[in-house]
């Protein structure tokens, strides 16, 4: 009888292979831009992506405070927080948000796009979002990466 010889691969922390992808946000729709880089960041995008293990690459996103909204997002969008206290639910617009710090939206936005779990709060440590072009992660040799 013929079977397969096909072994389903799971990876594991060990075999994980892990780069370095730098992602340029200029000019980029936050939303867009935003699912890229959930999806580098999660693993999917690799051959050997296994749902349960860190198996993505670590991502630099820079020119974060350039990125696009459309229409009247700036404005009419609103983000909710609650403290857990009477009166405490918080209301903030993506306005309000970049001028406290532009890498905000940008990470706001991808952990959104995580798993809301023990994994998904560990490789949104593999986000690194900067305002400007400069960045401390020059001896990683980050990939550059077209979105």
């Amino acid at each position: 009888m013929d079977t397969l010889s096909y072994k389903t691969v799971s990876a594991n922390k060990a075999t994980v292979d892990k780069q370095w992808v730098l992602v340029d946000a200029e000019s980029k729709t936050l939303g867009r831009l935003a699912s890229e880089v959930a999806k580098i960041i999660r693993g999917k995008n690799k051959p050997s992506f296994t749902p349960h293990v860190d198996c993505g690459d670590n991502v630099i996103v820079i020119n974060a405070d350039k990125v696009r909204l459309t229409g009247k997002k700036w404005t009419d969008r609103v983000y909710l927080s609650y403290t857990g206290y009477p009166g405490g639910q918080k209301r903030t617009t993506p306005r309000e948000l970049k001028a406290k710090s532009s890498t905000l939206l940008v990470e706001r936005a991808v952990r959104g796009m995580l798993p809301k779990n023990r994994l998904g709060r560990s490789i949104f440590h593999n986000l690194h979002v900067y305002e400007g072009t400069e960045h401390p992660h020059e001896a990683q040799k980050p990939k550059v990466v077209e979105l």
